[in-house]
């Protein structure tokens, strides 16, 4: 599970014409050197578009390749998008855009629009803090747990079920054992008995 890319943009309002990007950082380690300018530009192509077709107030994912691009739309004429692999948890991602907002109004409640630019080094931090969504969602976390919990109990249970097996074996065998012991207690006293010595 990875977070690409996080991109926090101004859109309509003030009359903007064109989503405006405020704030952006990339998590691209694992591609190549040579290749990451061009992951990188794909996922301001893609945060772009997405915030441009998405209505307002409404959050959406789409597939794209072996990815899914989570937007958030807001009313307050900001939008954020998170590019990530496809096995990252929409409901996490949705929270980080929530976040990512929220953190951004705090600094600059009522300064959208007058501004040249909107420093805003939170959101690399919030998308390192979010690439393990097991650590900051407690819902993952829990889930995380019932599922190790799951696989300690299957192989407890299998362990059980072996060692019956090897009860109902051995109580097998002591019952042809005892048979058995019951015959040779029986032979042995009919060939004792021919055989007594005074």
């Amino acid at each position: 599970m990875k977070i690409l890319s996080l991109c926090l943009y101004q859109w309509r309002g003030n009359n903007i014409t064109e989503p405006k990007l405020l704030a952006s950082a990339f998590e691209l380690s694992s591609f190549g050197f040579f290749k990451r300018k061009a992951v990188q530009e794909w996922c301001v192509f893609i945060s772009d578009t997405l915030v441009k077709r998405t209505n307002e107030s409404q959050r959406q994912s789409v597939k794209e390749n072996n990815y899914l691009c989570h937007v958030h739309n807001r009313f307050d004429n900001l939008a954020c998008v998170a590019v990530c692999d496809s096995e990252y948890t929409p409901r996490v991602a949705f929270a980080l855009l929530n976040k990512v907002m929220d953190d951004f109004n705090e600094i600059y409640e009522n300064k959208l629009g007058k501004l040249e630019e909107y420093p805003f080094e939170q959101i690399g931090q919030l998308l390192t803090k979010f690439q393990d969504p097991n650590q900051v969602d407690k819902l993952s976390k829990i889930q995380r747990t019932l599922d190790e919990t799951t696989i300690v109990l299957q192989d407890t249970i299998e362990k059980v079920l072996e060692r019956g097996e090897k009860l109902e074996n051995l109580v097998d065998r002591s019952e042809v054992l005892s048979m058995q012991s019951k015959q040779f207690y029986k032979t042995a006293k009919k060939h004792n008995s021919c055989c007594i010595i005074c």
